[in-house]
C-alpha cells in the first residue's frame, strides 16, 4: 500500500518563497512514490500538489464543502466532506506523516490532531505561522518525541526517509 504524506499550511499566501518551497516538497513526496494529501484549495495546498503533479505524482484533495470547483487544479482526487474545518481531522487521519509550512488557525489544529494520533510531524521554520512556532517542541506529554524541523528540501527528504526506514525495522 502506498504512503500518504499530507502537506498543510498557508491557504491565502502571497510568499512567493513559500510556495517554491512547497511546490519543491510536493516534487519530492512524488519523486519518493508517495502520494500527496491536502487540503485541495489554494496557498501552500496548491503549490505543493502543483509539484507533485510536474513528476507525475498522485495528489488527494479533502475539501471541506460540497462541489468539486473547490478543489485547486493539480487535485487528482477530490474527497467531498460538507463538514468545513473539521475536514482537517480527515486530512490527518489519512496521512502517514504531515509537513507543515507556514499556517494559520488551520494548521495548527492539523498539527494538533496529528500529534494526537501520533503521525509523524514535520515542521518547515522560515516562513512564520504555526510550523515555525512547533518546530522542535512537544506539544504535550502524550508523546516522547518532538516535532522534527526542518530548513531545507534536504531535511524533508531525511524526515521522509527517516521515519519510513525507522517503520521498516
Amino acid at each position: 500500500m502506498r504512503k500518504l504524506i499530507a502537506v498543510v499550511g498557508d491557504s491565502e499566501t502571497d510568499n512567493l518563497e513559500e510556495l517554491k518551497f512547497a511546490e519543491k516538497v510536493g516534487k519530492l513526496i512524488a519523486k519518493k512514490g508517495f502520494v500527496l494529501v491536502c487540503g485541495g484549495r489554494g496557498g501552500v495546498m496548491e503549490a505543493a500538489a502543483r509539484g507533485a503533479k510536474r513528476v507525475g505524482g498522485i495528489t488527494v484533495g479533502i475539501l471541506p464543502g460540497f462541489t468539486k470547483e473547490e478543489a485547486n487544479p493539480f487535485i487528482d482526487i477530490v474527497v467531498l466532506t460538507g463538514i468545513g474545518w473539521a475536514r482537517n481531522q480527515i486530512v490527518v487521519l489519512s496521512a502517514d506523516a504531515v509537513i507543515a509550512i507556514g499556517g494559520r488557525s488551520g494548521t495548527l489544529s492539523e498539527i494538533a490532531y496529528a500529534w494526537m494520533y501520533n503521525k509523524p510531524i514535520c515542521a518547515v521554520i522560515g516562513f512564520g505561522g504555526w510550523s515555525e512556532k512547533l518546530a522542535g517542541k512537544r506539544i504535550d506529554d502524550r508523546r516522547n518525541d518532538m516535532i522534527y524541523v526542518a530548513k531545507t528540501i534536504s531535511d524533508v527528504a531525511r524526515f521522509l526517509d527517516t521515519i519510513f526506514i525507522r517503520e521498516k525495522k
